[in-house]
């Protein structure tokens, strides 16, 4: 007999998918399946699930191994990427341990510069991302993209194929309209759920080693969420995330606003709309340019200009009715730091409704503060 779950049990499977991965990753080596780690959105993950491997995100959100990170890098560098060194100097990351490959991405310079210590210690392969959105950028990163193929083909010793290249477009896009369909049961008021479990499910996906089943879960819990949604709920301030990278330590502000009275709806950062908002054009006759033009198209502060950002905002702001629009920012990231500047203007003056800008790290020790400055927010709201 099948056994029906409650969907808070279900929401915490999803929290728990990163911890469990880390047991099913070494079952994938064992079996001869290569293993390709990655840090960012702009990683092209069909190249390699074409070449055969499996992809996982790698440990980066935790103030765990900074310590030790800082006995190579400055102390002033932003803590992802000081955790991500760290994780990866101190062997403490299960994912990292078993990748064959790190694929890494210029995104920023502190990001570039780390890579080439990582390298001493696994393998990493930089692709170049251009920090803009033209038609000459798209060249030169298709390019890259091609580069990556034939790189992963002579590690692997394998033929990425187009026919395989295209299984894998299908695949990932079956799961970003999943993850398209579990954000839009956000639109409701009030919502069917919360924003913290949203949030498990977003991330949680990101870390499933069997990309296959992923679609088929996802509708489930759609029509599990439909079924079981009360119209007649509380009510309340809807709030959207933006800003950096968020998990992990960072889920600090996700606690502090829903703790404090309001809901999130919808997470514009790359853990949520950046990755699926977009699907890759399949019926194509060349499909690694469409693959380019997807990982392109992502908005972020890395990109001048970064209008993509800026349209992908106001369309959530809409479609959600957001109430209010909260930007995280990790210390010294600088590209976001600046870009926060043209964020709030946006949101206020043509959007008009409120933001705040909160700047953390991955301790514990600004909890308190968060919490207040977030409570003084929503009671503006």
């Amino acid at each position: 007999m099948k056994i029906i779950k409650e969907l808070p049990e279900v929401f915490e499977e999803f929290a728990d998918q990163r911890k469990n991965s880390f047991l099913r990753v070494k079952e994938f080596k064992d079996q001869g399946i290569p293993v390709v780690g990655a840090y960012c959105t702009y990683f092209p993950k069909e190249i390699a699930l074409a070449a055969g491997a499996t992809t996982v995100g790698l440990c980066s959100t935790s103030d765990e191994t900074i310590a030790e990170a800082e006995k190579d890098l400055p102390k002033n560098l932003c803590p992802l990427i000081k955790s991500s060194y760290g994780f990866a100097k101190t062997d403490k990351c299960p994912f990292f341990y078993f990748s064959d490959v790190v694929v890494g991405e210029s995104t920023c310079d502190g990001k570039k510069k780390m890579y080439e210590l990582m390298n001493d210690i696994k393998p990493v392969y930089l692709m170049e991302l251009p920090n803009s959105q033209s038609q000459i950028a798209l060249k030169l990163w298709e390019e890259e993209v091609l580069k990556f193929k034939k790189y992963l083909e002579g590690k692997f010793e394998v033929e990425i194929t187009e026919d395989k290249l295209k299984e894998a477009v299908k695949l990932e896009n079956d799961i970003r309209r999943g993850m398209q369909k579990i954000a839009a049961t956000m639109k409701k008021d009030p919502t069917p759920m919360s924003g913290h479990d949203l949030f498990k499910v977003l991330y949680g996906t990101s870390y499933k080693l069997d990309r296959k089943q992923i679609p088929e879960e996802l509708d489930a819990l759609v029509n599990k969420i439909e079924s079981e949604y009360n119209p007649s709920g509380e009510k309340k301030p809807r709030i959207l995330i933006t800003g950096c990278p968020m998990g992990g330590a960072t889920e600090k502000l996700i606690t502090a606003i829903e703790e404090n009275g309001a809901v999130i709806v919808s997470y514009e950062n790359c853990t949520g709309e950046k990755q699926y908002a977009e699907l890759i054009e399949e019926d194509t006759d060349d499909i690694l340019k469409a693959i380019s033009e997807k990982y392109l198209n992502i908005g972020c502060s890395v990109m001048t200009p970064d209008k993509n950002r800026f349209e992908l905002l106001g369309k959530l702001i809409d479609e959600y009715k957001v109430d209010g629009v909260v930007e995280m920012t990790l210390q010294a990231c600088h590209t976001y730091a600046v870009e926060s500047t043209s964020i709030r203007k946006y949101v206020t003056e043509e959007k008009n409704i409120p933001y705040i800008a909160i700047e953390t790290d991955y301790s514990t020790a600004d909890i308190g503060q968060i919490s207040t400055r977030v409570a003084a927010f929503i009671e503006m709201l």
